[in-house]
């Protein structure tokens, strides 16, 4: 019986160490967050995805390209890149939380129109 506790205990920590998405954030297609990100700019939004791409350990921080089968590949509309402590791996399902992020420029030839930044990255 005290194994059956410590095995739960243990497993009850473990689900409260994955990462926190904000569950008031308000949650939105990859889409809407490209059509709708001058009104977001500076909110916290959720979005759920696929990850299709991944760059790791980029100047501090990990680079996630999110898609959710919304908005047109010829606009760019159906990827979104998030940025985090966080990581995934490519064909992941992830719920992703963070800060909306118009025209970031790092410098060196990185400029991004659009971005969630310092974002949370759940894996379902």
């Amino acid at each position: 019986m005290r194994n059956i506790l410590a095995a739960a205990s243990l497993a009850v920590a473990a689900l409260t160490a994955l990462p926190a998405v904000a569950a008031d954030a308000p949650q939105k297609s990859v889409a809407a967050v490209h059509q709708e990100k001058a009104a977001l700019a500076g909110k916290t939004v959720s979005v759920q995805g696929k990850v299709v791409k991944v760059n790791n350990g980029i100047m501090g921080r990990n680079f996630v390209h999110v898609q959710d089968g919304s908005g047109d590949a010829a606009a760019g509309s159906n990827n979104l890149i998030v940025t985090s402590k966080d990581t995934a791996q490519v064909g992941q399902q992830v719920a992703v939380s963070g800060k909306v992020t118009l025209n970031r420029d790092f410098g060196a030839g990185y400029l991004y129109p659009l971005l969630l930044e310092e974002a949370s990255i759940a894996v379902k």
